[in-house]
């Protein structure tokens, strides 16, 4: 896991003004939206006793402890201990760690890390996913694997032949073969066109949607840094695949998808979309949590590299520069033995 970075790690329309607990880094933060809208982020704990906020509630902008009723303002500091008599003051340490956040893209961005506001590196730029004329569905999967073997498997081209040979990926079994892409480094991310040449896969689905038999797919799989992986699909018709993988934990990742399209875009069938991604993420999911070492190695040599690997060689190769410049977390980093960072200003 990687500090000083923004963390993509809920979907914007899943915050209200009810307390809402995000598993992120590890440790659980709580996030709710205060009388203007506007999404406030804490650590999901108590001073106290410890207690999720998460379970209490929001008053006046301010939450409320579910244990003891003590509340927090939107800065984190304590202004009433409901057990305390009148004239007790409220101990100087009765505060909560709070986090920045921005919102973008359809989600809520989390900043962790210790670097003053100048250098934090910025949000990504995708302006196509902000056409209006694109119908959106999101889509949440749960994987018992590290984030990294997640969002190599987003960028990865070589593998749909195989693990989706009954889904999408059903029209390349007789042409595996993929042809060679360049790389474009693009700051802390970076993208890949192919240009592929493939029957039409087999189901209702694409007999429905695509009258051609061979289609020609322009695709380009784009990564940001730390978990943000995006795909661009024209066929001629526009498909943009937007994840966040969200590092819960080392063991478990959380995908949460936008899904973006220009074509069958009444509200009906957001349901065969919202079906057919579920169906891909479990196609996926029996690789991904097979893979051993769990974590993608920081040895580049670690494993073997062919061509079509071009991609995730530059994640690999910007994930090791991260870990260089001591942006690395350890898998036991308690967010309250690290706060230089929280209260970044942006």
């Amino acid at each position: 896991m990687l500090k000083n970075f923004w963390y993509a790690c809920e979907f914007s329309s899943a915050i209200t003004n009810k307390p809402k607990q995000v598993p992120l880094l590890n440790q659980q933060f709580v996030l709710y939206r205060n009388s203007q809208g506007e999404v406030v982020a804490l650590l999901d704990r108590c001073p106290h006793r410890g207690a999720a906020l998460s379970n209490g509630w929001v008053e006046n902008d301010c939450i409320r402890c579910p244990y003891h009723g003590w509340k927090f303002t939107t800065d984190g500091t304590c202004i009433e201990i409901p057990a305390n008599q009148p004239g007790v003051p409220i101990p100087k340490k009765a505060r909560i760690d709070t986090y920045p956040v921005q919102e973008k893209y359809g989600f809520v961005w989390l900043f962790w890390g210790d670097l003053p506001p100048e250098e934090c590196p910025p949000l990504p730029s995708f302006p196509e996913v902000t056409d209006s004329a694109l119908r959106s569905v999101e889509i949440e999967s749960t994987c018992n694997a590290h984030y990294t073997r997640l969002l190599e498997n987003s960028i990865d081209p070589g593998h749909s032949a195989f693990v989706h040979a009954h889904s999408f990926g059903s029209g390349m079994n007789q042409e595996p073969r993929l042809p060679d892409y360049k790389v474009r480094l693009e700051g802390w991310g970076a993208s890949a066109l192919l240009n592929l040449k493939q029957h039409k896969p087999r189901g209702f689905f694409w007999k429905f949607t695509h009258s051609k038999d061979y289609l020609e797919i322009k695709t380009t799989n784009t990564f940001y840094m730390p978990n943000l992986a995006i795909a661009y699909i024209g066929i001629p018709t526009k498909l943009i695949l937007f994840v966040a993988h969200v590092p819960v934990d080392e063991q478990t990742t959380i995908s949460k998808f936008i899904q973006f399209r220009s074509f069958l875009t009444q509200p009906w069938a957001d349901g065969i979309f919202h079906k057919q991604s579920l169906k891909v993420c479990l196609e996926d999911k029996q690789v991904i949590e097979s893979q051993r070492p769990r974590v993608v190695p920081d040895d580049l040599t670690a494993e073997l590299h062919v061509p079509s690997d071009a991609l995730s060689i530059t994640y690999r190769q910007l994930r090791r520069k991260c870990l260089d410049m001591g942006w690395g977390l350890t898998p036991d980093i308690s967010l309250s033995d690290h706060t230089n960072g929280v209260r970044i200003q942006v």
